[in-house]
């Protein structure tokens, strides 16, 4: 399975990060390596002394598809997860600068928390979940997935023109604005709407 996140969706965060807003959407991929396990700390990597903490909406793929037309995107899954796409800020603007690919910030071993997952009937509407990340029991980030610039339907079909989706990969969907630095014993949760997806450690 491939994790396939999406950069840029959040006018806020593109902001904050003084990015220019897209024509397209933004995508890199995580190898599966990227994965924290369940109930691991994540363990801060010694190359960088700014990692940032990225909470964002994740989609399961059920089934295999390329070229996926929008109107029959809903098809193609049928959970709703929430994760973090941690990055090491320093290391990505470092390499950046040079015109470099940065997927060492970016997809190192533990960069992906991936929490629990909510069936999509249980959610009365996909492009309208609030979430949110609570560093220390303090929220830090608040999201809707209203706010992104390209839905989860609209990212299906735009993937799937260039790479085929299989069972089991999952998308990441872009971050909110709040993006911030984590440090160690910094207790990380996630959650929609009320309902907590992951609880983290930081080491």
């Amino acid at each position: 399975m491939k994790l396939i996140c999406i950069g840029r969706n959040y006018t806020e965060h593109i902001k904050e990060l003084e990015n220019e807003k897209p024509s397209d959407p933004v995508v890199f991929l995580k190898p599966d390596t990227a994965i924290l396990l369940k109930k691991q700390p994540f363990f801060i990597p010694d190359f960088s002394e700014d990692v940032h903490h990225e909470v964002e909406v994740l989609v399961k793929i059920n089934r295999v598809g390329k070229f996926i037309n929008r109107k029959f995107a809903h098809k193609y899954y049928d959970e709703i997860g929430l994760g973090i796409d941690f990055t090491a800020r320093d290391l990505q603007a470092k390499l950046k600068s040079k015109g470099l690919p940065w997927e060492k910030a970016k997809a190192f071993d533990g960069a992906a928390v991936i929490g629990n997952w909510i069936p999509v009937n249980e959610l009365p509407n996909v492009n309208d979940i609030e979430f949110s990340l609570k560093k220390n029991e303090e929220i830090v980030q608040n999201g809707n997935t209203s706010h992104m610039l390209w839905k989860i339907d609209e990212l299906i079909e735009y993937v799937s023109k260039y790479f085929t989706l299989k069972i089991g990969d999952i998308i990441f969907t872009g971050t909110p604005a709040g993006v911030g630095k984590v440090i160690a014993n910094d207790k990380l949760k996630g959650f929609i709407e009320n309902k907590e997806m992951f609880s983290i450690t930081v080491k």
